[in-house]
């Protein structure tokens, strides 16, 4: 049976551009969708780098300016892997053009502008997601299961470290990712956004924040990403750092469970140690990227003499997504939760419109937290978070 094309033009081409176009690629071998995505258009402002990526990457073409993605007919989806300053203009633009919309986060530059491009996206009819792909681990979606089921009971705490250490270097560069006018926020934005989202897909909205946030190097040299996370240095001008290095936050839920959330770029030896446990009445999860497969669980009612942490291998068909790939016992990775990611939004795309979670709406909420956070740390003062 002949599927229906879905045509993508993505804007960003780097670190989370490599990712997408993986997905995008992959996702009709493992998954039996009804629509097909196709690597339509790969755009860049540097002609030759990008003309050199779509080569790489499997595009059928490329562009220089994404406004010409918005009057192509052949485009269906705009996939947004830009720096956080350009996502509102673009993502606003496309969903006015009637185009699908992906967005890498943090959705934007602040709630209040997250909250218009959340309102555009849902005047406008389309399908619209933001791209917190670590929901889309299958040991993290077991957990949602188990929770949902109430299998841990009542949910009491819920902690998340999310540690890096790819920028202690003092002479490492003043890249796009430590210069607010740009990013938004440092740590606070590019790291516990992801754990915020992980703690609002699985335990519940935030009423409250504490904040704390510290830049420990003042100043760096100006320089530029030049792929994944590394960067070179443009010359031997320095600037001031003027984003977080650190940040750490106290949360109280909905529910009236309690948060506790730390993420740094300077934890020593953590290259991407991403990291939550829930407790509840009846036991407790724990779920590390680092084992991503693995979910340790407690239960209260196992047999006194043989209570603990057990690791369950979420290979199996029971697991959510994992039976779309390998036999039990085979694990998948990083680039894998990106796919699932995707499925999801062609889903969304091939059903009646409705926009699969999370959406810009989970991004606006986001990004309310993320500003109170911020807003504590300044004044040092609990907020109360408004949505």
């Amino acid at each position: 049976m002949t599927k229906k094309k879905v045509r993508i033009g993505m804007i960003g081409y780097k670190f989370m551009g490599k990712a997408h176009s993986h997905a995008y690629r992959d996702l009709p071998f493992f998954f039996d969708t009804e629509i097909e995505p196709v690597l339509q258009t790969l755009v860049g402002r540097d002609e030759n780098a990008v003309r050199l990526a779509a080569e790489k990457l499997g595009w059928l073409s490329y562009e220089t300016d994404w406004r010409r993605l918005l009057e192509r007919d052949d485009i269906d989806v705009i996939d947004i892997g830009t720096p956080n300053s350009s996502h509102a203009e673009i993502a606003i633009a496309a969903v006015k053009a009637g185009k699908h919309v992906l967005c890498e986060k943090p959705l934007a530059m602040s709630a209040l502008q997250a909250k218009e491009m959340w309102k555009a996206a849902e005047q406008s009819g389309v399908v619209h997601m933001i791209c917190h792909n670590y929901r889309f681990s299958p040991a993290v979606q077991f957990a949602k299961k188990l929770i949902q089921e109430g299998v841990l009971g009542d949910i009491y705490h819920f902690r998340a470290q999310y540690l890096q250490d790819w920028i202690m270097d003092p002479e490492f560069p003043l890249v796009w990712r430590m210069r607010k006018e740009v990013t938004g926020s440092g740590t606070l934005g590019d790291l516990m956004a992801h754990s915020i989202d992980l703690s609002r897909f699985l335990v519940g909205e935030i009423t409250e924040v504490s904040g704390l946030m510290e830049t420990f190097i003042k100043t760096r040299p100006v320089g530029e990403m030049s792929g994944g996370l590394g960067a070179e240095a443009s010359g031997d001008d320095r600037a001031e750092v003027d984003v977080d290095d650190a940040a750490a936050a106290l949360a109280r839920f909905e529910n009236g469970a309690v948060g506790v959330f730390e993420a740094t770029r300077f934890a020593k030896g953590n290259r991407n140690g991403n990291r939550i446990e829930i407790n509840g009445s009846k036991g407790s999860v724990r779920w590390t990227m680092d084992q991503m497969n693995t979910l340790e669980l407690y239960l209260e009612d196992d047999p006194i003499g043989m209570q603990g942490f057990r690791s369950i291998n979420c290979t199996e068909v029971a697991h959510p997504y994992a039976g779309a790939y390998w036999p039990a016992g085979h694990p998948i990775g990083y680039e894998h939760t990106f796919i699932n990611l995707m499925h999801e939004f062609m889903r969304g795309i091939s059903g009646k419109g409705s926009s699969p979670s999370p959406t810009f709406e989970d991004g606006y909420r986001n990004q309310v937290v993320l500003d109170a956070i911020e807003q504590s740390a300044t004044t040092g003062a609990k907020v109360s978070i408004k949505y």
